[in-house]
């Protein structure tokens, strides 16, 4: 496979041609105005089949049109997007740097159809781990599985850093209704000691278990963190009692023998199997206990939809597809260096996070897959909060700044907590709606003056709206809508990635050092002005955009 910088192939030229001419001209309100079916024709649906559940996305009030997306679509043909997808799914070595396939999407393969590298098969030794993990899983939440003293384990810690921890902590973070709250779930990660000692003050030596989550088990924050763990327990315990209290998540067996821990309690997985893509993987044990196997099953039954839609969706209808040629088209051709992430969720509060290792790990390069220094924008800085704490806190630069910030927005339909007659849900479904329209709508000077402001407050009270936004609507977040959306940003990230030709699945160093220089982007919420602007009616909304009339009937909103 041939590879070219993405600002040498003929469609970049005319996507710089369609900029130049209409695409920076382009004035989102309007575009509504002209099209009744704007929203119909710039959304796609995704149908679950782990859940039975839909996602929709609405990309219609983005600066696209039919001609943007066909552009669009013709640099992901000419830049080998699909070529490369199907070589990931392939199991070709696509980390040419390690010389390694890039095969996350094998951990999910649950129908089992055949998937192999170097022409051997992947399938048995994925699924005997799962069978592992089921099995282990299964065992600590029934009790059957007991400290040394014969107590049933009450805590978990999983000590880990980067994807070992980002993942675990999102996830069992996100799916906490599915959880069984008699286990005490800690996360250490920070090799400041603050970390793992304020961790094992709210532990009992007797009743915890220790998951060590090392892909090396040489992972110094990791390993040290692991090294006070032990020195902790056995102050307590005899060192016979290690095998009942540690666990290891990694793929050096010798390693973790040398630590102490019995290889029958090690959890592996293949070199194929990235950080950041890790919780797919028997990383994923802490999640598996938390929420029972099932469950996690069904978190990888999401993924695996994703994956398959990623696969045999044609371009201009699939969703990771489009997501990620967006990104490209607001960095690289509006100059936008941040991307906003705000789930209107609080169980999703540490999903920005794990999505800013996911992209900024992956597409923070700088050199194409041919070893040039790239001539274009690479790597959006991804950020975001939960809303609606966000719209008080960033949300004014939003609104009123001089940034372009392509944002995503992210509701589920049907809360896990219908709280007050569904009352703070109804509330948080109205801010999610009405924030969109107001970054599209804005608020012109006219309107600030009909509504009696004085003369000189009315340039500071002007929303000037015309800004990106990416509405995506789930029925519930289920862990396989959770699953379905990790790897819907997976797939953003690795198109985004195939079109910048460099080489988003590969670490380069361990080390992370920091670049002599680095363009810093801004962020975005809101003040009492922003969330007064944001005061639209959700049956506006819903007659407005009627394909979301289908998700509204779940959160008891009317839609006459």
């Amino acid at each position: 496979m041939s590879f070219a910088q993405a600002s040498d192939l003929p469609a970049w030229k005319a996507l710089q041609e369609h900029h130049a001419a209409s695409g920076k001209l382009l004035i989102l309100k309007d575009l509504f105005a002209k099209d009744p079916q704007r929203f119909s024709k710039f959304s796609r649906t995704f149908k679950n089949t782990a859940d039975g559940n839909a996602i929709l996305f609405d990309f219609s009030k983005n600066f696209v049109t039919d001609e943007t997306l066909g552009l669009l679509a013709d640099l992901a043909r000419e830049a080998g997007v699909e070529k490369l997808r199907d070589a990931m799914f392939a199991g070709d070595k696509i980390n040419f740097t390690e010389k390694r396939a890039v095969y996350h999407v094998a951990l999910r393969n649950v129908s089992n159809k055949p998937m192999q590298v170097d022409g051997k098969s992947v399938v048995e030794d994925t699924s005997a781990v799962l069978e592992h993990m089921k099995e282990f899983s299964e065992q600590v939440r029934s009790g059957s599985w007991t400290g040394y003293t014969g107590k049933k384990i009450k805590s978990v810690v999983n000590i880990g850093i980067g994807g070992s921890d980002l993942g675990p902590v999102m996830v069992t973070e996100a799916l906490k209704p599915y959880a069984s709250r008699d286990i005490t779930l800690h996360f250490v990660s920070n090799i400041d000691g603050t970390h793992v000692v304020e961790a094992l003050k709210q532990c009992d030596p007797e009743t915890t278990i220790f998951l060590i989550a090392s892909k090396t088990f040489t992972t110094a924050e990791t390993i040290t963190n692991a090294n006070t763990a032990k020195a902790w327990f056995l102050e307590s315990a005899p060192e016979s009692a290690i095998a009942k209290h540690f666990v290891a998540l990694s793929t050096n067996a010798e390693e973790v023998a040398n630590f102490g821990i019995d290889t029958k309690n090690m959890f592996g997985f293949e070199s194929w199997v990235g950080g950041r893509y890790s919780v797919w993987s028997a990383i994923g044990l802490s999640v598996a206990i938390y929420i029972g196997f099932d469950n996690f099953n069904e978190f990888l039954a999401g993924a695996n939809a994703m994956d398959r839609h990623f696969v045999e969706a044609p371009v201009t209808e699939n969703i990771p597809i489009i997501g990620g040629l967006l990104s490209v088209w607001y960095s690289d051709f509006f100059g936008a260096q941040t991307h906003l992430v705000a789930p209107f969720d609080q169980y999703l509060h540490r999903f920005p996070a794990y999505l800013q290792q996911l992209s900024m790990e992956s597409n923070g390069k700088a050199i194409t897959r041919t070893g040039e220094y790239v001539k274009y924008t690479t790597g959006a800085i991804l950020f975001g909060e939960p809303c609606t704490n966000a719209q008080h806190s960033f949300f004014q630069l939003l609104h009123q700044g001089t940034k372009m910030i392509p944002t995503d927005f992210i509701l589920a339909a049907q809360s896990h907590n219908p709280v007050e007659s569904n009352k703070h849900q109804r509330m948080l479904a109205s801010n999610f709606f009405a924030q969109s329209e107001a970054l599209m709508v804005g608020k012109m000077p006219e309107e600030v003056a009909n509504e009696g402001a004085a003369e000189d407050l009315v340039p500071h009270k002007v929303f000037l709206g015309n800004r990106p936004t990416t509405s995506i609507l789930a029925t519930k977040i289920t862990p396989g809508a959770l699953g379905a959306l990790i790897a819907y940003y997976e797939h953003v990230t690795f198109t985004e990635g195939a079109v910048s030709c460099t080489s988003s699945k590969i670490v380069v160093s361990d080390s992370k050092k920091p670049p002599a220089s680095c363009r810093f982007g801004t962020s975005i919420p809101s003040t009492n002005g922003a969330s007064n602007l944001a005061r639209f009616s959700l049956k506006k909304l819903a007659k407005n955009w009627k394909m979301i009339r289908q998700f509204l009937p779940m959160m008891e909103v009317p839609t006459g």
